[in-house]
């Protein structure tokens, strides 16, 4: 019996680094914010690194949230696919990277990377230390926020925001 859960949402990012911290954030507010369906797990894996690698193994499909740096200005949405996170996640993005380089590439070894593999990001202004994030990255949280809800749906399952209760 395949144990697989259906989508992993896996925010990544250090908050004390300023913009690095933008996927640690944005999976804190889906799950705050937002009815995750059953099978669908939201996760602030922050700068775990390999200790991941049992959750991105379990899953079918999954969506990795994170500041990518790119050549590109600041605040610019990014999206990559399949085998094109890898060389990604090993030359162009922050610090902590190379733990993600690293948990891809040891679930891509075991032959349990998901088949669905999507990354998205905001390029950083500034991965400074600090607990805030930039200006820009912030006026473009939303749209990120936007964007991982959008590829949810896409994946078959919505994230629609949770209602209040008075």
């Amino acid at each position: 019996m395949d144990s697989r859960s259906p989508l992993l949402i896996l925010g990544l990012g250090n908050l004390l680094c300023s913009d690095d911290g933008v996927g640690a954030v944005a999976a804190q507010l889906i799950a705050g914010t937002r009815s995750v369906p059953e099978g669908v797990q939201v996760l602030d894996g922050g700068t775990l690194g390999l200790a991941l690698l049992p959750y991105l193994e379990d899953a079918e499909q999954a969506i990795l949230v994170d500041a990518i740096e790119i050549d590109a200005p600041p605040g610019t949405l990014v999206r990559l696919e399949g085998n094109e996170v890898g060389p990604a996640v090993a030359s162009r993005l922050s610090v902590h990277q190379v733990g993600v380089a690293d948990l891809i590439e040891a679930a891509r070894w075991r032959g349990r990377i998901p088949p669905t593999l999507v990354l998205l990001g905001v390029v950083p202004e500034t991965t400074e230390l600090g607990v805030d994030l930039s200006p820009r990255v912030q006026a473009a949280l939303p749209a990120l926020l936007e964007s991982v809800c959008e590829e949810s749906h896409r994946l078959g399952f919505p994230l629609p925001p949770r209602t209040a209760v008075c």
